[in-house]
């Protein structure tokens, strides 16, 4: 097995490995070294089934729960992340975000495997926020020290929230299912350390933070704003470019993560699989 690192501010290539075949306990352990210094795995050519999907994923941890998406048909733990050549409804996952921050245990992981791949476009953007912190000036890690954050999904999945009822009507291919469940909400240091690492980061941004506790509305969004153009400076972003066959998995307790556009007119799909909390 052979890890490349990008160049950028995480991620790295790994070469060397067959994810279609089941792995030893010393070639998990090595995947997981290497996620865990580089943050996002790529795997080049592999020929992927939803069951190699599925047990990959086993490997790092139990299946994450992910509500609010419908699995594809005959699976529990498979989503579909799919655009149509001529879909014109909002792109999916435009904004910064961790993964379902707003759970009470959020997963550790996503691991996502391209199957239709558009010629150009579809970069999708990873900001590392152990380095976000380690960079931080000092005045803005004083406004955010000890402050715990309070997450939700209410802005993005509630029914009158950006996947919500009026968004079906724009013809989206993905099955998102809105719900009142959204509202809920839960706290998490905004600053915490990793779990396995023991390294500081910042933990989620506005997307999915409503507020932070203790503080007023009037104070806590100007500050999380400022946070949020803090995370996602260039300066600890990695450009992920897609291939077909190509499985990414990150770590969304060190990253954030966003989608972007520019292949209008082809169509796109992945498979996404969630590494739930250990």
């Amino acid at each position: 097995m052979d890890v490349v690192s990008s160049g950028q501010a995480c991620g790295a290539a790994v070469t060397g490995v067959d994810l279609s075949q089941p792995l030893s306990d010393t070639v998990v352990a090595d995947i997981r070294a290497a996620w865990l210094e580089h943050h996002v795995l790529a795997f080049p050519d592999q020929r992927l089934t939803d069951d190699d999907l599925e047990r990959f994923t086993l490997y790092f941890g139990p299946f994450g729960e992910d509500p609010f998406i419908a699995p594809l048909p005959g699976r529990e733990h498979v989503l579909a992340i799919r655009r149509e050549a001529d879909e014109r409804a909002p792109l999916f996952a435009e904004n910064w975000h961790t993964d379902w921050s707003f759970q009470e245990h959020p997963p550790q992981g996503t691991c996502l495997y391209g199957i239709a791949i558009p010629p150009t476009g579809g970069d999708t953007l990873y900001a590392n926020q152990h380095a976000a912190l380690d960079a931080m000036p000092a005045k803005l890690r004083g406004k955010i020290d000890g402050k715990m954050a309070i997450h939700s999904a209410k802005n993005a999945y509630a029914p009158d929230g950006t996947y919500g009822e009026a968004d079906a009507a724009k013809g989206r291919s993905m099955d998102i299912r809105p719900s009142n469940e959204a509202e809920a909400t839960q706290l998490h240091a905004i600053i915490r350390k990793h779990p396995e690492t023991g390294r500081e980061g910042l933990y989620s941004c506005i997307g999915y933070i409503a507020g932070i506790e203790g503080m007023s509305q009037e104070d806590a969004l100007p500050l999380l704003m400022e946070l949020y153009e803090w995370q996602t400076r260039d300066a600890f972003v990695y450009r992920h470019r897609w291939q077909p066959n190509m499985l990414v998995m990150w770590d969304n307790r060190s990253v954030l993560h966003r989608a972007t556009g520019g292949y209008e007119g082809h169509a796109r799909l992945l498979h996404r699989t969630t590494i739930g909390s250990a």
